[in-house]
């Protein structure tokens, strides 16, 4: 038997989140109307599918269906289908009064009511994500358009291509253990694929956005995303050839290494999240010098006329899924490798191992011990051993652009490289 007094408190609390349900819907409603209302304001009156009061009433009607669903289920799937009724009658009144027509606004009225059928079920979150989301979209329709009509017939079939990787091949694949010391596991390794191309193709597309023209630093930060080395090597090369101010192609470099720093950590966190907290704290001085070294170069940049910045950085294919494969099966060598290590030879045999591997390609180490983090070596020892790499590969490209474009002038980009490897090196030093 309830308590004196607790009914009529639940009571009023059940009466209050259906109001503010019903507010929020309402409010989405009028959020996606204004948007509609502002994006059509040109076309004259009683020529448009919906203004902004009959967006706010199509959220308002949603919200209620949510709110009658339980209690009243008959009377919410009348008031649904009777506002989808008005949506269908509407587009094609619409269809008769304008010769050409588009089916965007009766689908913005349908997903506006679903918003608030969400928000009134008690679904807020998702709700009011999925009409905010809506309104973003709307509100970018000349830039998408743009960027549709830039992009290629390949670029068309690469986004396919990562879209069936990702989407279709990825959530297949068992995620079971097998072969040699239960080193592989399909779905693991599969999302290698994935994320390799996933990096190429944010770094391809920062560049299409960015531009050379927006100058080599935004662009080596772009290309950085898919392989640090690579555009160290590029730029090591201009150093050479003196095309562009020494400061530029420093300052570049600098930045190339902030976002290496800074994708060693995001795809540990991803691969090897055990591994992270111990990766951080030794990664974390050497990234700070390379901010530092960064900050300092750019200054000097506002100073240099960039003059000719139209060669584009070399940077991997994001279309060829070749390398992305390679690093894969490279992967699954160097995990059995490692493991056959680690059982006979202890901790410093794997580091070694790692260390050699990871010179010229950070990630294959970073994916290596992802898949021994938690399982043969415990979150510490895999941020140590992960750590090595990081240094060596950072210290290999010093060596790369020394001997590209030579001691002389490759002088200032080589010291930030070195100064942030002997920084890593320092804090291993002292946690180890």
């Amino acid at each position: 038997m309830p308590l004196p007094g607790t009914r009529g408190t639940m009571q009023t609390d059940l009466d209050l989140g259906h109001l503010v349900a019903l507010g929020v819907s309402l409010a989405l409603g009028l959020l996606v109307g204004l948007q509609r209302g502002w994006a059509r304001r040109e076309q004259a009156e009683g020529s448009r599918f919906a203004g902004i009061r009959t967006f706010a009433l199509m959220g308002l009607a949603g919200g209620l269906s949510g709110v009658l669903l339980a209690p009243a289920p008959g009377a919410a799937t009348v008031l649904l289908g009777a506002a989808g009724v008005l949506v269908i009658v509407g587009y094609w009144r619409d269809a008769r009064i304008n010769d050409s027509v588009s089916g965007t606004s009766g689908m913005v009225a349908l997903v506006t009511l679903a918003s608030g059928l969400l928000v009134g079920m008690g679904e807020r979150l998702i709700g009011t994500a999925v009409a905010v989301v809506m309104v973003l979209l709307l509100a970018m329709r000349e830039q998408l358009h743009d960027w549709i009509d830039r992009l290629s017939r390949r670029e068309v079939l690469s986004i396919a291509r990562f879209a069936l990787i990702a989407l279709v091949i990825l959530p297949l694949l068992p995620n079971e253990d097998f072969g040699p010391f239960d080193a592989w596991n399909p779905r693991k390794l599969w999302l290698i694929v994935v994320l390799v191309s996933g990096f190429s193709f944010a770094g391809y597309f920062a560049t299409r956005i960015v531009g050379a023209a927006r100058g080599v630093i935004a662009t080596a930060a772009a290309g950085a995303l898919v392989s640090s080395t690579a555009v160290t090597a590029s730029l090591a090369n201009r150093l050479k050839e003196s095309t562009i101010p020494a400061p530029v192609l420093v300052s570049a470099i600098s930045v190339s290494s902030v976002v290496m720093f800074l994708r060693v950590m995001v795809l540990t966190g991803l691969l090897a999240p055990p591994a992270l907290p111990m990766l951080v704290k030794l990664v974390a001085p050497g990234l700070v010098v390379s901010l530092g070294f960064a900050a300092w170069h750019l200054h000097r940049t506002r100073r240099v006329e960039v003059g000719d910045t139209s060669h584009e950085m070399t940077i991997r294919n994001p279309f060829d899924i070749a390398p992305a494969l390679m690093l894969t099966g490279l992967v699954m060598v160097l995990t059995v490798a490692s493991l056959w290590v680690l059982e006979n030879f202890g901790n410093r045999g794997l580091a070694l191992v790692l260390a050699i591997s990871g010179t010229v390609d950070v990630d294959s180490a970073i994916i290596t011990t992802g898949g021994l983090a938690g399982r043969t070596l415990d979150p510490r020892t895999a941020g140590l051993v992960l750590a090595v790499p990081v240094a060596l590969n950072t210290l290999f490209k010093a060596g790369v652009v020394a001997s590209v474009a030579g001691l002389k002038k490759g002088r200032d980009g080589v010291i930030p490289l070195v100064a942030s490897a002997l920084a890593v090196g320092l804090a291993w030093l002292v946690l180890r």
